[in-house]
């Protein structure tokens, strides 16, 4: 008969629950001289296969992690609450571990890390790392429902699954958020059972997503689908000097995916099209030197050709510099560095990378995911209110939360 009682269940077969549970099991067999050997841990995965997330990131490389991370790299309610797990479990412990196991990586912009192969090197990883513990891993295996009961010293979760009923002494909730469901596992479980446990979740949205547009701005970037130019793009709280992409739908890129993280529907955003130039000066200097000038002359070997013209379509006449008086050049420069246009809304959840918002950490322990007052429940990961920067952020979430969890669940004596 296949076992059906564990030390620690963990919900999710993605990044964060695949760590904490190999976590758990070395953590646990490094103590067995105190009578800790044996420590049994199942993972339960609802789709076909596991870490699916882990396998399409970064364009099939997987960006790990970050050479640059500081809690100001991540949003939550409260800001404090990702100090802990990132001094516990750093992104220099998980570089080693990479380094470890002979995987080749390179170092992109703003210090992020991708696999020099396939995202399958970090998987494979991680696999191999649950099965120096004999992790137990069950895919095509959804939950349906968890009881709890908790009585003096003994608490038992009893998990009732598409496989059958499990129990265990611990439970660690990894399932994510409702970012990109056609990977099968964006079902908000997380939330759900956060909420059968009486945690509060804070407003989840779709982040690090693209913005779309309407009327004449949407007009405008699908007729540049596909042009991309760095930028400095800003909301009131925040800006990020990264590139922007036009699509048939409005505005992507990742300078656009980390505003995403700061912008509220109705918010507008100001974006300067052209950061490395100061056009007021440029245009002065050609309108006082030269009589055949044009702003698209000017403008041309900055911006792509066909951006010059649409701009040039609102907001100016081809004419040479000399037609137009100084006012009228400044606030064209002006338009240029300050473009401001309210986004509709975003792509959604379909294209996000991650959910914003999730389970309140403030009834989370900061230093082992453990919920308040349930002893031997976590959540860790996306599912909870932390969200990270683009560039390896919510990775490096994943692997320190689900480490301190995991190494929490296995010096907590048996009970």
């Amino acid at each position: 008969m296949k076992q059906t009682q564990f030390d620690l269940i963990v919900i999710g077969g993605g990044a964060a629950g695949l760590m904490a549970a190999f976590t758990a099991g070395q953590v646990a067999a490094e103590k067995s001289v105190e009578g800790q050997a044996d420590f049994k841990v199942l993972v339960l995965e609802a789709s076909n296969k596991v870490g699916k997330k882990i396998l399409m990131s970064g364009g099939g490389r997987c960006n790990f992690t970050n050479l640059e991370v500081q809690p100001d790299h991540f949003l939550s309610n409260n800001p404090h609450f990702v100090k802990s797990a990132l001094k516990q479990y750093s992104n220099w412990d998980f570089i080693a571990m990479v380094a470890n196991h002979g995987i080749e990586y390179h170092e992109k912009d703003h210090g992020q890390l991708f696999c020099d192969h396939s995202a399958k090197d970090i998987l494979t990883m991680l696999l191999a790392e649950c099965e120096k513990v004999n992790v137990d891993i069950r895919t095509k295996c959804e939950v349906n429902k968890v009881d709890y009961n908790g009585r003096g010293d003994t608490n038992i979760f009893k998990v009732q699954s598409g496989q059958g009923e499990f129990s265990a002494t611990n439970l660690i909730v990894a399932t994510g958020g409702l970012s990109i469901p056609s990977l099968g596992g964006a079902t908000g479980f997380a939330y759900k059972l956060a909420e059968q446990f009486g945690l509060n979740i804070h407003k989840t949205e779709a982040s690090l997503v693209p913005m779309t547009l309407a009327g004449k701005w949407h007009d405008f970037a699908t007729a540049l689908s596909g042009v991309s130019i760095p930028v400095v793009a800003e909301v009131e709280s925040k800006g990020f000097v990264e590139s922007l992409l036009f699509t048939h739908r409005g505005l992507s890129g990742p300078a656009v995916l980390q505003l995403s993280n700061y912008w509220q529907l109705g918010e507008s955003i100001t974006v300067d099209l052209l950061p490395s130039v100061n056009l007021k000066e440029a245009f002065r200097l050609v309108k006082e030197n030269t009589s055949k000038f044009t702003i698209n002359g000017v403008l041309k070997g900055h911006l792509p050709k066909s951006l010059i013209e649409a701009m040039q379509a609102l907001w100016w006449k081809d004419e040479p510099l000399q037609n137009f008086k100084y006012a009228e050049l400044e606030a064209i420069a002006t338009q240029i560095h300050s473009w401001q246009l309210t986004p509709s809304g975003t792509e959604g959840y379909r294209t996000a990378e991650v959910t914003r918002g999730g389970v309140d950490v403030s009834q989370v322990s900061s230093k082992t995911m453990q919920v308040n007052n349930i002893p031997g429940l976590f959540f860790i990961g996306e599912a909870l209110d932390v969200t990270g920067h683009l560039g390896g952020f919510n990775f490096q979430w994943a692997w320190s939360s689900a480490y301190v969890a995991g190494k929490a669940v296995a010096e907590t004596p048996r009970r």
